[in-house]
């Protein structure tokens, strides 16, 4: 059983001190053992929120600021397409078939995606990924998405722009684009730079 005292500093810490070494292969099945079983948490607990038949559930695997070896993996649902990502899955759910229809794309890191990209010839089980990658760095991702798994969902930027008016009358205010705010460097002090590699302990 999990301890969920422990926070994860604490295991970061453990794992960085930990000598053994691991088979890839078995590491990669334990990351994703689970994954199935938190979509669908995701996709029923979305059951209610969505009155549309389809929706999108996906997950991204994000890096923590602080902690350096700690990796988080962030579920979410989203009545269109998301905009693709590195270290990204998007699945498509039905609630009436009560299932998963589609794996809309799956994309891995950012230096995978650039060496498949530019590969002529891949393995068979990378010829599906690698599409995905292609379309990446091509106009209309969505679009070909669309065409491979024959859906019509929208992507982030249509489905707004079909609703606009009714997210206004909703009370969605439109913000008006400005220029930034340049970063005022003469604020960062040396004393306030930490290494993530070096744990802090307080006595």
């Amino acid at each position: 059983m999990y301890d969920r005292s422990v926070t994860a500093g604490a295991l970061a810490v453990k794992a960085a001190m930990d000598p053994t070494n691991y088979d890839s292969l078995e590491v990669g099945h334990a990351l994703t053992e689970d994954v199935a079983k938190e979509l669908a948490i995701c996709a029923f607990r979305h059951r209610d929120i969505f009155n549309e038949d389809e929706y999108v559930v996906g997950y991204v695997l994000a890096g923590d600021p602080i902690i350096k070896n700690v990796v988080r993996r962030k579920y979410y649902a989203d009545l269109f397409m998301p905009s693709p990502r590195p270290n990204q899955a998007v699945f498509l759910f039905n609630k009436r078939l009560d299932k998963f229809t589609h794996r809309l794309w799956t994309l891995p890191n950012a230096w995978t995606m650039a060496v498949l990209s530019e590969l002529s010839i891949v393995g068979p089980q990378w010829r599906e990924m690698k599409a995905w990658c292609d379309w990446f760095y091509k106009p209309k991702f969505w679009e070909k998405v669309r065409q491979q798994h024959k859906v019509t969902l929208p992507s982030r930027y249509e489905y707004l722009n079909a609703h606009r008016e009714e997210l206004i009358k909703a009370g969605c205010k439109e913000v008006p684009a400005g220029f930034t705010e340049p970063f005022d460097f003469s604020k960062v002090a040396a004393y306030k730079v930490i290494d993530p590699d070096v744990a802090l302990t307080y006595e």
